[in-house]
């Protein structure tokens, strides 16, 4: 009787099945409650776990719980970030992405955690997720412009874009393919543009390999849009990890590389083409044997490189590597002796420095000038492995060059010509239309080095490490030489020389050197703006007296009187924590009590950069107790912005504002907040507020830096689609001044960021920019005039700023004629800018006319003797609308 039997056992389950429910939902029950009591009580741990167990339990309950689930995961990952406990962390997004595999907020707070760690390609995928799910999201949609910057850098749409380099690429792959070599490795293929080259030409077989997971990625990508995917292998891999036959079948007769730098072996091409020839190519043509077929012989393109270099003089390159000022800030300088950047290729540099930067000479502001002619450097022939095995241990080349024009020797400039075969080559030389920049020597020391023609430089070539090392040891000039480095001369250089260095060693002090201390390249050139400093001085000197005569009255100084705390938690080395100590020492000269009317503190946290404001403060007689290091006084860095004591409040708080790169930094409107209810009454923040002004340009360089300009450029692949994911709208690091673009407009003020008084700060704004200049608007560069009060204020756009600009660059270029009004729609969300730019048909109704503002181009005129470039901007080619 089947049917008896069944009724009971449905009868059975479905007692069960409500009894199970009624558990379940007092198990979700409970777990719930216990959640909120332990949010209650700070306890994120646990509650994370209450609230896994009822999202496991009960999957209906997602959307109701999910703001409090995030907000759990949150503050219990920044809890256990803070412990250390990395892979916890993670665990804890992985358990939240299976139950929430599509919510965008989650993924893109994993992504900022990623990118803290190092995980650059991981974060962009999580950034990237989420702005698929969300285009709008702002959040994401700075953190993936951000991490984009990493991952795809600017230099390859640059070179992607250079037709002219691709092109001789292409001719010399062409010729080397069809001449024999069937058999083709493209090494750090990047987009795989010189592998489909290899294909196209006709190779048999094409191999590529990337280390990068993103551009390995977007390889693929490119690859299968050109239907070669059946027809050119990638590998995700280092060239050093191939093996044969594991990753490849056999031995290639042709590699195609172009792993260089601007200082040529900076990117590992001879360890590279070392471990190429010993285990992935056939063995090279001996020029003593007689020629056999080309397939049966390896071969690298590039064939060869020669090296060039000049000395130059040039004060940007100066001011950015060593200290060319004695006093700044009312401070003097003295004390610390020599200060200079990281970049050395001297004798005794160690492993903190870097042998060279890279600038592009042609775009340097205020330019530069030969003081050499150019000289031949080095040969390498890239087709020698022998050659390229003992190059390292060449012996170092010493040469002997004559000044041809009377100057401050700043640093050696150094290109190449990369001999991609016989008849193609290309030049990264300063006057070339290029896609490299140049590599910087510079010449540190002391004090400035004055040539003049005849003078000889003496100068060291070396290839330690695989680095290419050019040092200028000594100047001989007028019968002496003038030593730049430990080198202790010798007869390599001839009789006249060994003479001129014997005589200089009787001649000079032989005391050892003073303690050299390094900055950063931005913090040196910050330390070298007097102007910046002076304005500085200015409004905290201003602030400073008014506090204190509020206190004490304007005569009298009590002794014992509670003294004035300043803190400066700028970024990176600071030296108006120190200003503000020495001006408490003026405020109160003929006092008892001077030492103690200003307590300042610093935020630097570097032990190199303490030690150099403890011997300022030494030199300048600032006594001990007036300067402190904040950091020390608090238990880590995200606990910086609370009270300097207990029942005491801040008188001034020094904010860093503007990245080195020309963007607005991030967090700063929090961090203003936050610094405002540390103030005492009549406290102030610097600066108080901020105003962004910019201007509508024609710039075809933005453009080519900013995107790949359709197919005609990459050969007729369809590269484009792709490598452009990773554009993004702003460019930043930009000099302005020297800018190759059309200005098609004035200046004019795009936003203004009040730090002291926020109910004045808006969200967007609308403004109208009439074009003074017929052409295509391409670009809006920005930079900010910074008010530290209302009368003393710095500029990111002077000839003396440590600060780069930055530049909206438009998608669509708009085409514009004389007369026309542009709106810009500026929009400012945490730190992120973005503006949007439309043509308007019919001229637009004036809302201000009767006001006229004067829009500062370039640096700030104020009084005192302080210097100023104003641009004047009449009412009516701005105006605001409603």
């Amino acid at each position: 009787m089947p049917n008896a039997t069944t009724r009971p056992k449905r009868s059975r389950r479905s007692r069960r099945t409500s009894r199970e429910d009624s558990a379940r939902n007092e198990l979700v029950s409970r777990s719930l409650e216990s959640a909120q009591q332990c949010l209650y009580n700070q306890d994120y741990g646990t509650a994370f776990v209450h609230y896994l167990l009822v999202l496991n339990v009960e999957p209906l309950l997602k959307d109701f719980v999910k703001e409090s689930f995030r907000f759990t995961l949150f503050k219990w990952t920044e809890e256990l970030d803070s412990l250390g406990r990395i892979q916890d962390l993670f665990d804890c997004y992985e358990q939240a992405l299976e139950l929430f595999p599509v919510d965008e907020v989650i993924l893109n707070s994993m992504g900022e955690h990623l990118f803290r760690m190092g995980f650059r390609d991981e974060a962009a995928g999580h950034f990237h997720k989420a702005l698929k799910l969300r285009p709008d999201f702002p959040e994401a949609k700075e953190n993936f412009y951000r991490v984009a910057n990493w991952l795809v850098e600017r230099w390859h749409f640059l070179m992607l874009n250079d037709r002219g380099r691709n092109h001789k690429y292409q001719l010399a792959i062409q010729k080397a393919v069809r001449g024999g070599c069937s058999t083709v490795l493209d090494i750090g293929t990047g987009t795989g543009i010189l592998g489909m080259c290899a294909k196209k030409a006709g190779a048999a077989e094409v191999y590529a390999c990337e280390l990068s997971k993103t551009m390995y990625e977007l390889a693929c990508e490119v690859v299968t849009a050109s239907k070669m995917e059946g027809s050119i292998k990638l590998l995700h891999m280092k060239s050093l990890e191939m093996e044969i036959p594991k990753d490849i079948p056999k031995r290639v007769s042709l590699v195609v590389t172009e792993t260089v730098d601007a200082g040529l072996f900076g990117e590992g091409i001879i360890e590279t083409l070392i471990h190429a020839w010993n285990h992935l190519l056939l063995p090279p043509q001996n020029s003593q044997d007689s020629p056999v077929n080309p397939s049966e012989t390896g071969r690298v393109i590039p064939a060869g490189a020669t090296v060039f270099g000049m000395a130059v003089e040039c004060q940007e390159i100066r001011r950015h590597h060593r200290l060319c000022v004695s006093t700044v800030g009312g401070l003097a300088l003295d004390a610390v002796g020599e200060i200079h950047s990281p970049v050395s290729c001297s004798a005794d540099a160690d492993d903190s420095t870097e042998p060279y930067t890279t600038e592009r000479l042609s775009r340097l502001p205020g330019g530069y000038m030969p003081l050499t002619s150019p000289f031949r450097a080095l040969d390498i022939d890239f087709n020698d492995p022998q050659e390229l095995e003992g190059l390292c241990s060449r012996e170092v080349s010493r040469l002997s060059l004559m000044v041809t024009q009377e100057g401050i020797l700043d640093a050696l400039a150094v290109w190449f010509q990369l001999h991609l075969d016989e008849e193609n080559s290309l030049s990264t030389a300063p006057h070339e239309k290029t896609c490299w920049e140049q590599a910087i020597y510079p010449v540190q020391g002391p004090q400035d080095c004055a040539v003049k023609p005849g003078d000889r430089l003496l100068v060291e070539v070396s290839c330690k490490d695989a680095y290419l090392r050019l040092c200028c040891v000594a100047v001989v000039k007028d019968g002496c030489v003038l030593r730049l480095d430990s080198w202790e001369g010798g007869d390599i250089w001839g009789p006249e020389v060994e003479l001129c260095s014997a005589l200089a060693g009787l001649q000079t002090d032989r005391e050892g050197p003073t303690e050299a201390f390094i900055l950063e390249c931005p913090e040196l050139a910050l330390l070298n703006n007097t102007h910046y400093h002076q304005n500085f001085q200015a409004a905290m000197g201003k602030l400073l007296t008014r506090l204190q005569e509020a206190r004490s009255g304007p005569q009298v100084i009590e002794q014992g009187s509670e003294p004035l705390y300043v803190l400066d938690v700028s970024e990176g080395f600071s030296l108006i924590s120190l200003m503000a100590a020495q001006l408490g020492l003026s405020l109160a000269a003929g006092s008892e009590s001077a030492s103690a009317l200003v307590r300042a503190y610093s935020s630097v946290e570097k032990e190199q950069h303490q030690t150099i404001l403890r011997l300022l403060a030494q030199g300048n007689r600032v006594p001990v107790e007036a300067l402190e290091f904040w950091l020390n006084h608090v238990e880590d860095d995200s606990a910086v912005f609370q009270r300097p004591a207990t029942e005491k409040l801040w008188s001034a708080i020094v904010l860093d504002c503007v990245e080195t790169c020309g963007l607005i930094r991030q967090k700063l409107m929090e961090k203003a907040t936050l610094a405002r209810c540390l103030l005492e009454d009549g406290g102030r923040i610097f600066p108080e507020r901020i105003v962004i002004y910019g201007m509508l340009v024609e710039s075809d360089m933005l453009l080519q830096e900013s995107a790949v300009q359709g197919r005609e450029p990459t050969l007729g692949f369809n590269i484009a689609p792709f490598i452009n994911q990773f554009t993004v709208p702003i460019h930043v690091f930009l000099d302005l001044s020297t800018l190759e673009c059309t200005r098609l407009s004035e200046p004019a003020e795009l936003f203004n960021l009040d730090l002291m008084n926020t109910h004045n700060n808006y969200p967007s704004r609308d403004l109208m920019m009439q074009v003074t200049s017929s052409g295509r608007l391409t670009a809006i560069p920005f930079w900010y005039q910074i008010h530290l009060d209302d009368k003393w204020s710095v500029s990111t756009f002077s000839q003396d700023s440590h600060w780069k600009q930055a530049a909206v660059v438009l998608q669509d270029p708009l085409c514009v004629t004389v007369g026309d009004w542009v709106r810009l729609t500026v929009q400012l969300h945490k730190s992120s800018l973005s503006i949007t730019a439309t043509r308007e048909e019919d001229r637009p109704v004036a809302m201000d006319a009767s006001r006229s503002e004067d829009i500062v181009a370039m640096d700030t005129a104020k009084e005192e003797g302080a210097v100023m470039d104003a641009v004047e901007v009449d009412s009516s080619s701005v105006t605001e609308s409603p």
